[in-house]
């Protein structure tokens, strides 16, 4: 009864009530009652204990998910999804990033190769026209879940060996002294496009962040260029502000 009188507190009284589930299943979230990465009750046991139907549960479900509060696990269940904080002033692998925030990081590979640099990267890296450079493309993931879609490229010649990657791109390069300490990075809103959609696990046309970082060691020298998508509804990035 009590969960019932907090559902019709929520809103006005012409607000729909899956609007009003889907406030106070956000409030709970946010007051830590649900954490990241936990499961939410069945839309059958939200149902009975909010005493409304499960459309109206599904429905307010969906507009969570929408927003990014929530995501499905397919054959799982409902889980409180995980929205990363990125401060633009710190360089670090997805790996290690996602590790200091107790999320399992992961890649689904879809590129691992050598291949001939492109005129951009001869460009962009220095380098002669005939050099070749690594390539690696995959989806990283949070906890299982599909969080960017990124195309990392590292000249041969800092990086000779490409099965050396296995998770992080920057352990590999650490562990030959190759690693970066310096970058810059453009990030810019867009649209998903239809491939990205399908390896993100969003509608096409959903929001991402196109990020491009170049990345350098200590003496200048660019060991990095990594072009990515992320999800709009789960990646924001923050920035320290100093008055001057």
């Amino acid at each position: 009864m009590m969960l019932r009188q907090e559902l019709l507190a929520a809103g006005g009284e012409t607000t729909p009530i899956y609007v009003r589930l889907a406030a106070l299943l956000r409030e709970k979230v946010q007051q830590g009652e649900f954490a990241v990465g936990d499961a939410l009750p069945s839309e059958r046991d939200i149902a009975e204990r909010m005493a409304v139907s499960r459309v109206t549960v599904r429905n307010a479900i969906d507009l969570l998910m929408r927003e990014g509060v929530l995501s499905r696990r397919h054959g799982s269940g409902t889980y409180v999804a995980p929205r990363i904080e990125q401060p633009s002033s710190i360089l670090a692998g997805f790996t290690e990033d996602l590790r200091r925030r107790g999320l399992v990081a992961g890649s689904v590979w879809l590129e691992k190769t050598i291949d001939t640099a492109t005129p951009d990267e001869v460009i962009a890296f220095g380098l002669a026209v005939t050099a070749r450079v690594q390539r690696f493309r995959r989806i990283r993931t949070a906890n299982g879940e599909p969080l960017a879609l990124e195309h990392a490229v590292v000249p041969e010649t800092l990086l000779p060996e490409h099965d050396s990657v296995t998770d992080s791109l920057y352990a590999a390069l650490d562990r030959i002294g190759n690693k970066p300490v310096t970058g810059l990075q453009r990030v810019t809103a867009s649209l998903a496009t239809e491939a990205e959609s399908g390896h993100l696990g969003v509608d096409e046309g959903a929001a991402v962040l196109r990020i491009e970082r170049r990345a350098y060691m200590a003496d200048g020298t660019m060991v990095e260029l990594t072009r990515s998508a992320y999800r709009g509804d789960r990646y924001d990035f923050i920035s320290e502000l100093r008055a001057l």
